[in-house]
């Protein structure tokens, strides 16, 4: 089935995403494959905020392994603790990094990214994967997107 996005031209955050919501809940609706609805949330929150790179890491034999996306071409595997997507993994929380060259042990998939949010994906209360979006922008992120990404990858349903 094909599907349309309603981007909304406002440049006011909170509008872009709960105008965005309801058609990420749409996508999603009656659509059991995961790497089909990680897929999509992707490219919706890429076509609506036009930010550099979007996608899902998966744990998988205790790594983050590359999942669906938008953007460049990515790092494959991440371990625990390492760069920001290992890091919100590790501590099972939304991390904002404003620079990430100030971030120690920051993996460069790419020197166009200047800062990154990353979403942890809870199943059964353990991170399953993390959402990942990096801006080309400094400052890109605020307490804004934490609240609406964290209710987006809240929509996902890992079984």
């Amino acid at each position: 089935m094909a599907e349309d996005l309603n981007i909304t031209a406002s440049t006011n955050k909170t509008e872009q995403y709960t105008t965005l919501i309801p058609q990420i809940e749409a996508l999603l609706y009656d659509e059991p494959d995961l790497v089909a609805n990680l897929a999509n949330i992707s490219a919706a929150l890429k076509e609506q905020f036009k930010w550099f790179w979007v996608g899902f890491y998966l744990v998988k034999d205790n790594e983050l392994v590359l999942g669906p996306f938008q953007g460049p071409v990515a790092c494959t595997r991440i371990a625990l603790g390492k760069g920001v997507c290992g890091s919100a993994w590790e501590q099972a929380k939304t991390l904002i990094v404003p620079d990430v060259d100030a971030f120690p042990g920051h993996i460069a998939c790419s020197s166009l990214s200047r800062s990154e949010i990353v979403v942890p994906v809870f199943h059964n209360n353990e991170v399953v994967a993390v959402l990942d979006v990096d801006s080309e922008l400094l400052d890109q992120f605020d307490e804004t997107d934490t609240r609406y990404l964290e209710q987006i990858v809240k929509l996902v349903s890992f079984k």
